[in-house]
């Protein structure tokens, strides 16, 4: 068995939309990024990677590459899924958890896990999500900035 981590930040700026594991969640606010933005996605792309012992989100799909420029990051996770096919990975267990002061995002993650277990060919149960404030400190407190955190577990 194998583990990898992953992080993501993004700043946040008003009439974007918020993406987050493959679902829009209603809210003022988006992530600026090249991509869709989505830091929960990302952070879990970066944690198979990091438990294949693949590289990382940057160096497979570039900010400098216009083929990724909105694109969502679903089409990332199903990527890397296929990387794990092809060194004969199989994932056992993702946990994630968003840093964010707003939304509330507890009654989203149903949804979230489903769309994420989908595009990995997993099931749910295997995805745990939570959510935590930064209790108002630095740019996520001040609402400026959202933040994942993911570790995943590989299996031959």
């Amino acid at each position: 068995m194998t583990s990898g981590i992953g992080y993501d930040l993004h700043r946040l700026a008003g009439g974007r939309k918020l993406v987050l594991g493959g679902i829009e969640v209603p809210f003022d606010k988006g992530p600026v990024g090249h991509s869709d933005g989505d830091v929960l996605t990302h952070a879990i792309c970066d944690a198979l990677l990091g438990a294949a012992g693949a590289g990382d989100i940057g160096t497979l799909f570039p900010d400098t590459d216009p083929q990724w420029k909105g694109v969502s990051s679903l089409i990332f996770l199903e990527r890397i899924g296929k990387v794990l096919t092809q060194r004969e990975l199989h994932i056992g267990h993702i946990d994630a958890v968003i840093v964010t002061e707003k939304p509330k995002l507890a009654p989203h993650f149903p949804a979230m896990r489903e769309v994420l277990a989908k595009a990995l060919d997993i099931k749910p149960q295997q995805i745990n999500l939570k959510a935590k404030t930064n209790e108002g400190v630095d740019a996520i407190g001040r609402g400026e900035a959202i933040a994942a955190h993911a570790i995943a577990t590989l299996e031959p």
